[in-house]
Formats: structure tokens, sequence, C-alpha cells
């Protein structure tokens, strides 16, 4: 499929980021239950609530690459709304 219009391309970058997304989701999920097997999807948006993320680089490196991911979504249905 190649897209031809403006809507079917942003169609496309929004299904494209948001695998990503969820992808990078369940990454960052997975990587909080190896430190506390209790951490849930609300404790990785709130780590404060969860000691053991703020204190491990390789959960924070991986929340970084999420946070990316979800700022390049934003900024990409930003700039094309704004060109129509």
């Amino acid at each position: 499929m190649s897209p031809t219009n403006g809507d079917e391309i942003e169609a496309l970058f929004d299904a494209v980021l948001g695998e990503l997304i969820a992808y990078q989701h369940k990454r960052v999920l997975e990587h909080a239950r190896r430190l506390d097997p209790r951490a849930t999807a609300d404790d990785i948006m709130n780590p404060v609530d969860v000691p053991e993320l703020a204190r491990d680089p390789g959960w924070n490196y991986e929340d970084g690459i999420l946070a990316g991911y979800r700022s390049a979504q934003t900024a990409l249905r930003a700039r094309l709304r704004r060109g129509r």
C-alpha cells in the first residue's frame, strides 16, 4: 500500500508510531517488573511510587525511549494538522 493523500500518510505515521509505542511500553513494564514484580502500568507512569525504577539506569533508558516515541508522535500529529 502506498499512501496517496495526507490522511493516508497521517494514518500510516500514526500506526507505525503507535506500534513502536505499544512495543516500548511493554518493554518498560517488563523491565519494571524485573525490578519489582508488583509494578503496574500506572507505576511506570508515576515512577516515584516505585523507588527501584528511579535508581535503575536501564529502566530510565527504556523509559526515555518511550518518552521519545510519544514526543515524536505528538510532534508529527501537530505538524500534519498544521499543514492542512
